[in-house]
């Protein structure tokens, strides 16, 4: 059997700093990997410097630069992936030293999103934050933009904009952020039309890889793209479900989120994250197998509080229960003080989606009120609507016409 060629494949060495003895850097180094594993590349080595503060000039560090030059000569690497986002200065510095290719956290994950937006709003989104990042960083790059090359890193619009001068990307910008406006003027035409029909939204919340897209498919039995990569799906996605108690709601899936998010990823999806700002309910996805959930759980929330929704109901579904439930230490653990209900299940085995049903069925109607309403016969059309928003308690046929008991929202 002929051996497979992976001559094309990308390696990196990876570099982190450690601030102040912060130990979660070795795990931030883990997910980076993942990162690069997901944007086809290979990640070939570990380094990890401790400092008090970043180096203004290097990242890392003169010394430990030199260091890693050392090790991208010995294990042949493409270049060097950073876990933070570098300044021009300490991009041009980095890469004058090392003389390969020098990427940050910001621009990895900026990659794999243009890789992945499949709609044009998807793709318009990726390119704005890629353009603001790249208008940030114009001055003091110098010829270093030029040394980046191809592969991971220049997906999107394309090496020729990395070149272009700050009148031309303020004039794109510009233009990008006319389209967003008229895409978010288009959302909240859809989202007033869902508010007049009165049928709850839930939107899915969680960090990237938590299981969002198995779940929406197993609630919804939609058929969207399920991998165990991070940020496998990047499209938001709506779909209808029927509650066991007759009652019918919206599943809304929204973008993934993860440490170290880059800032100018949220602006750009701010219309499409918004949504979850909208919903009646929040369905906060974890994956309850991971030793660091707690901290996945932090930057869900501290991401939302930068989107400015607070407040909202929060169901907390501790996916991957077929995983952790092995080892109950993990197990024994799983809680979110935020929450007003706390599940497990395993969104592909499908366990616990009952009880979890369940639950959403009693969250949904906390807050309605039970009525008793009377149709005529000639105003069945209504009476069927109000089955799509209200549960049904009771229905009765009387002689001047249909008699019911519901739950429904007191507004």
């Amino acid at each position: 059997m002929a051996k497979t060629d992976m001559s094309d494949i990308e390696r990196y060495i990876l570099v982190g700093v450690a601030l102040n003895g912060y130990d979660r850097e070795e795990a931030s180094l883990d997910e980076l990997a993942m990162l690069l594993d997901t944007a086809g590349g290979e990640a070939v080595l570990k380094v990890v410097q401790n400092l008090d503060r970043f180096d203004p000039q290097t990242y890392i560090g003169k010394g430990k630069a030199e260091e890693v030059k050392n090790c991208v000569d010995m294990y042949e690497a493409t270049g060097i992936i950073c876990d933070d986002e570098l300044s021009p200065v300490q991009i041009r510095n980095l890469t004058d030293i090392l003389g390969c290719k020098v990427i940050d956290r910001t621009i990895l994950i900026l990659d794999i999103f243009a890789a992945h937006a499949s709609t044009n709003e998807g793709k318009i989104q990726v390119e704005m934050a890629q353009l603001k990042y790249r208008f940030s960083h114009l001055q003091g790059l110098g010829k270093s933009l030029s040394r980046q090359g191809g592969g991971i890193g220049t997906r999107g619009p394309g090496e020729t904009k990395l070149e272009t001068d700050r009148r031309r990307l303020q004039k794109r910008i510009s233009a990008l952020s006319h389209q967003i406006s008229d895409m978010k003027r288009v959302r909240e035409t859809m989202r007033k039309k869902r508010d007049n029909e009165g049928i709850p939204v839930l939107a899915i919340v969680g960090y990237t890889n938590a299981g969002k897209s198995t779940l929406l498919n197993r609630l919804t039995g939609a058929s969207v793209l399920a991998e165990d990569k991070l940020f496998a799906t990047l499209d938001p996605t709506t779909r209808y479900c029927r509650l066991p108690q007759g009652q019918h709601i919206l599943f809304t899936d929204t973008v993934g989120f993860i440490h170290k998010l880059p800032h100018n990823l949220v602006d750009a999806f701010k219309s499409t994250l918004e949504e979850a700002g909208y919903a009646d309910i929040l369905l906060h996805v974890v994956d309850g197998s991971d030793p660091e959930f707690e901290l996945h759980m932090t930057t869900v929330y501290e991401t939302l509080d930068e989107l400015d929704i607070r407040g909202k109901k929060v169901i907390t579904v501790f996916n991957k229960s077929d995983k952790y439930e092995q080892d109950s230490g993990i197990g024994y653990y799983l809680k979110d003080e935020r929450a007003q209900k706390c599940v497990r299940i395993s969104a592909l085995s499908g366990k616990g989606i009952d009880e979890l049903l369940e639950v959403i069925g009693d969250v949904v109607r906390d807050g309605y009120v039970l009525k008793k309403m009377m149709f005529s016969y000639d105003q069945v059309a209504q009476l069927e609507r109000l089955k799509r928003t209200a549960q049904i308690v009771s229905q009765k046929y009387l002689e001047d016409g249909i008699s019911v008991e519901v739950f429904i929202k007191e507004d």
